[in-house]
């Protein structure tokens, strides 16, 4: 059973009051442009988990079969032991991917955005490779593939809520668990909070093994990454650490410096490639969050493009057993595709038309060619029907931005280079 399939509804939920509350109280806490890319990260990371999970858990269920010490029951106190014992890998898991290049090139997404509201919880990664790696003790421990997958789900679940500004600090539960206020300092980029509080659930991981970092009320987060994204492209955020690596490391002279690059403490670089290609420095006391200004007619369309994203992921999800692998990777593609054309949709770019466009062509095309329920034909057929006539009726109005924006960023660049 999948609990975080059966969560999703709930996410959305807890999303409407967060926005009631956002209503009420005045707050900034988010931006059109950015939810969207969050929540498209996230419907990307579980389309392509799909996928990836299927060697990572025969590895486990190999280690399960023939290295386990311990034959546990499915008694309440082996449930409860699991628990406890993933949120322990989870916090290596989650402090390597932060202190380690290759790791980090993954996890880095979740940090990318510079707001902090409940759909940054689901602003996930897609190219996260190793992290299995970290929960094998339990499989040598005894513990079962299916309890494995169960508490991880919860594990998931939990952290989502601890993704907003509205909760202040939670006196006595502070000190036990993972709350708002000390996830908060988590995703912040100030000095004082960098590379800490790495707990999933526990936050007493921190406590013992010295990461932890309370929220200073004279220092307010200051959210997002040193290497800004800058950029609504969820496959550019997914990707931009991994193609910085592979420049320095085909930059680096040395050889040793060509492998080592991957598995130094995050930000480190060799001593040439600092010398010839170096990166500029982030000054926090300038900075300013990457935002590109939307018609409202632009904000409602990246909206309806997002519906149909979710539509087909849901879809996928609920009938995986019903579509053939290849169906699986197809679909998995299209997400993708769909997501970095909205990407291109939210920075006014004026290619996104085509893709569009073409995506439009493609639904039509899968509704030609697969025998689908009429249920679905019909939703489908409508989706295309109207956002077909949304962009041809307004397509100069969707992108009407887009030339301002650029004439500004063109003389910025003039004056500065």
């Amino acid at each position: 059973m999948n609990i975080i399939l059966y969560a999703v509804p709930f996410f959305f939920l807890l999303i409407f009051i967060e926005l009631l509350l956002e209503k009420i109280k005045g707050t900034d806490y988010y931006r059109v442009n950015d939810s969207i890319n969050s929540l498209t990260a996230g419907v990307l990371s579980r389309m392509t988990g799909i996928i990836k999970l299927l060697l990572p858990l025969t590895i486990y269920v190999l280690v399960y079969e023939h290295i386990a010490l311990f034959q546990l029951s499915s008694s309440w106190w082996v449930w409860l032991s699991a628990f406890v014992i993933y949120d322990f890998c989870y916090y290596w898991n989650h402090r390597l991917g932060h202190e380690m290049n290759i790791l980090w090139a993954a996890h880095v997404v979740h940090h990318s955005s510079e707001e902090y509201n409940l759909t940054t919880a689901l602003r996930q990664s897609s190219s996260s490779f190793f992290s299995w790696i970290f929960y094998l003790p339990m499989a040598i421990l005894g513990f079962e593939p299916a309890v494995l997958i169960a508490v991880g789900s919860l594990n998931l679940i939990y952290q989502f809520w601890v993704h907003t500004r509205h909760i202040p600090k939670l006196g006595w539960y502070e000190w036990v668990f993972v709350t708002p206020s000390n996830h908060r300092v988590h995703h912040a980029q100030n000095q004082i909070y960098i590379d800490r509080n790495y707990g999933g659930v526990f936050i007493l991981w921190d406590r013992i093994f010295g990461t932890f970092q309370d929220e200073l009320d004279e220092e307010p987060p200051i959210y997002g990454i040193r290497k800004a994204l800058k950029s609504w492209n969820p496959l550019w955020a997914n990707v931009h650490v991994y193609s910085q690596l592979f420049k320095d490391s085909w930059h680096a002279k040395r050889w040793q410096d060509k492998l080592l690059i991957w598995f130094k403490r995050t930000g480190w670089r060799p001593a040439d490639v600092e010398q010839n290609y170096p990166l500029s420095r982030v000054d926090l006391t300038k900075f300013k969050k990457f935002d590109i200004s939307l018609s409202l007619f632009n904000k409602f369309y990246s909206l309806l493009q997002y519906s149909l994203i979710v539509f087909i992921g849901l879809l996928l999800m609920m009938n995986i057993s019903s579509f053939s692998v290849v169906e699986q990777i197809l679909v998995v593609l299209f997400v993708f595709y769909c997501s970095v054309s909205a990407g291109l949709v939210l920075e006014n770019n004026t290619k996104a038309i085509y893709l569009e466009c073409l995506k439009h062509i493609l639904v039509i095309g899968a509704l030609v060619l697969y025998i689908l329920p009429q249920w679905l034909e019909w939703t489908l057929g409508v989706w295309v029907a109207i956002n077909t006539m949304l962009l041809f009726y307004k397509k100069a109005e969707i992108f009407k931005l887009a030339e301002p924006m650029r004439e500004i960023e063109n003389g910025h660049l003039k004056k500065t280079g």
